[in-house]
């Protein structure tokens, strides 16, 4: 390992520094309930670092604080966006289910990068599935990358 990432501690032990996490530079847009998801995180990380610090575990302590700073951040950059009433037009925080041509029903809520979990039915705003939905009605056909799909229904 280069000596650049590694630091030594007053009492000469040496560990890691470890960069920042990357910071997406797309607006930080963020359901209420994924603003409610950062608090809970910050405050796991908060109990995380004081543990590491009881035990002077310096590896933990370097990543804990790196994942602290980055969630910290992005509590601060968020934009809570509330739901909307209107479910004419897919935006921000809809969740839409569509068919492709070959008869799969599928079924995304669009939310903030930091939320997003395809696996459990969430898409960032900024993939490229949430673009080609967005500001789409009922109806509406979609292209995709293999196929186009009909949106069914949105909520």
């Amino acid at each position: 390992m280069s000596g650049a990432f590694v630091r030594e501690a007053e009492g000469g032990e040496a560990y890691e520094d470890l960069p920042d996490r990357p910071i997406s530079p797309h607006a930080n847009l963020v359901t209420p309930e994924g603003s409610i998801w950062i608090n809970h995180e910050i405050e796991a990380l908060r109990l995380r670092l004081a543990e590491a610090q009881k035990v002077e575990d310096r590896a933990e302590i370097s990543r804990v604080s790196r994942d602290l700073r980055y969630w910290s951040h992005r509590k601060s950059s968020a934009e809570v966006i509330p739901p909307s009433p209107d479910t004419s037009h897919v935006r921000f925080g809809s969740r839409v289910t569509f068919e492709r041509d070959d008869g799969r029903r599928q079924t995304y809520r669009i939310v903030g990068e930091d939320e997003a979990d395809p696996a459990r039915g969430t898409i960032p705003y900024v993939s490229p599935l949430a673009r080609a939905l967005m500001g789409k009605e009922v109806g509406d056909m979609v292209p995709l990358t293999h196929g186009e799909a009909k949106i069914i229904k949105i909520e």
